[in-house]
């Protein structure tokens, strides 16, 4: 009996790292959609798997695509909402030839990662995070407040050398600001109304804020590489990495930070994480940035969801984590195992797996310019969004790309897209929703 539950397991972890490996190389494509069609086919008797398969399928997804998606962020231009590096030295890296080098340094990154996670975390987790659980939890409202004032005041006013009259430099100057500012609030209004008064049926509610995820974020990237996509240099395959073990610890150190915050505290996402992580380390060394990115993304996928298993916490944290209390609750440390062990097996597979996979797209890169490939990711992500939520699920993502634009035209923070998120559940935790629902006549 325990052999079969450990065959059933191990195949199910297995299947669920390749589909979320495969998967994980279409740009703007997010593993959270994909395991909401599958909670979504067991809630309608579609689909029946033994609660251990469950489990082990849907963490070997949530591994395998923190992994995986350095490929489309580093490669494709189409970065998720924790994917800093694609605007930033990755995207030197591939102007430069370099793309697949830094892809694997992300991946590298990803693998400190699953190791800082196992081995340092992990073991002291069940004695130390339930006990902070109970010291935090009446503070969270006001450190999330001011988390979202520390992203607004950072998106600081640029420019002011253009025009020659005095408020023609003053627009040039606060146009970013501006921009951020009104991206922030139409997106938390559009939060507002999504978990407030949903249009959406009662029975895809918990995939409400997907089609807004969709528009705020991947739509925007696939519009922009169809409108002006530049034409990719030739890339080198490099045979060996350029680091040593202070690189190495810097990035361990500056990533788990990061995504340690965006893991731990609520809808605090792995970039609003990394800017948080990247003006407290201060990391100026292009590769411990690049690998730091790789060590956040998989803590805060990775982590926020373990955190749902650890006994005495059960806290829910991260889409992953929530599709799976739809139709599981964790308890005991026998579950607690099971996350460990598949985390560590989808970890070592993904990590392989990255390699053959950057080469494949790569090669193509060389055959498909960035429009085509654009355009296919775009069909892709409306098909997707049409098929779980219908046509009202497309009217919500074309508000959100509308928004999503915002940042795109002015040059201001994408992380400002949060909005739709960090103000909603800010000021529920404040007690405000009801008053300002009032006010919006959303109640």
């Amino acid at each position: 009996m325990l052999f079969s539950t450990f065959m059933m397991a191990l195949v199910s972890v297995v299947a669920g790292t390749l589909i979320a490996c495969v998967l994980g190389c279409l740009p703007g494509l997010h593993i959270y959609n994909v395991m909401g069609f599958l909670v979504l086919w067991m809630l309608q008797g579609s689909l029946a798997l033994p609660d251990v398969c469950f489990v082990a399928a849907m963490t070997g997804m949530v591994v395998g695509w923190a992994v995986m998606n350095t490929i489309p962020s580093m490669l494709l231009g189409t970065p998720d909402e924790s994917a800093l590096f694609t605007v930033l030295p990755g995207q030197k890296y591939l102007m430069a030839g370099r793309g697949y080098e830094g892809t694997m340094l992300t991946s590298v990154g990803t693998l400190a990662g699953a190791y800082f996670l196992l081995l340092v975390v992990a073991p002291c987790a069940t004695k130390f995070l339930p006990i902070s659980q109970l010291v935090l939890k009446g503070h969270m409202h006001w450190v999330l407040w001011i988390i979202i004032t520390f992203m607004i005041m950072s998106e600081w006013p640029k420019g002011g050398n253009r025009g020659r009259a005095g408020w023609l430099k003053f627009f040039d100057a606060w146009k970013t600001l501006l921009a951020g500012l009104a991206t922030f609030l139409l997106a938390g209004f559009l939060g507002f109304v999504l978990q407030t008064a949903s249009p959406l049926s009662h029975d895809i509610a918990f995939q409400n804020i997907m089609p807004a995820f969709v528009g705020l974020f991947a739509v925007p990237w696939c519009l922009l590489n169809i409108i002006s996509a530049a034409d990719v240099p030739p890339q080198r395959l490099c045979k060996s990495l350029d680091l040593n073990g202070d690189i190495l610890l810097r990035s361990v150190w500056s990533g788990g930070l990061g995504g340690g915050i965006a893991a731990y505290f609520p809808v605090v996402t792995g970039g609003v994480g990394g800017m948080l992580a990247g003006h407290a380390c201060a990391q100026r060394d292009e590769r411990i940035f690049i690998m730091g990115q790789g060590v956040s993304k998989f803590i805060y996928y990775v982590g926020s969801f373990m955190l749902l298993f650890v006994p005495g916490l059960y806290l829910t944290r991260g889409g992953g984590a929530q599709l799976l209390t739809r139709l599981y609750a964790p308890n005991g440390m026998s579950d607690y195992y099971l996350v460990l062990g598949c985390i560590a097996i989808s970890a070592g597979i993904s990590y392989l797996m990255v390699s053959p996979l950057s080469r494949l797209t790569l090669h193509l890169i060389g055959k498909f310019n960035y429009r085509t490939v654009s355009i296919f990711a775009l069909v892709l992500i409306v098909a997707m969004v049409a098929w779980l939520t219908g046509w009202v699920g497309l009217f919500i993502a074309l508000v959100a790309t509308g928004i999503g634009l915002l940042p795109v035209l002015f040059g201001s923070r994408r992380l400002n897209c949060l909005g739709v998120l960090l103000l909603p559940i800010a000021c529920s935790m404040s007690g405000f929703s009801p008053a300002i629902a009032r006010f919006l006549g959303l109640d």
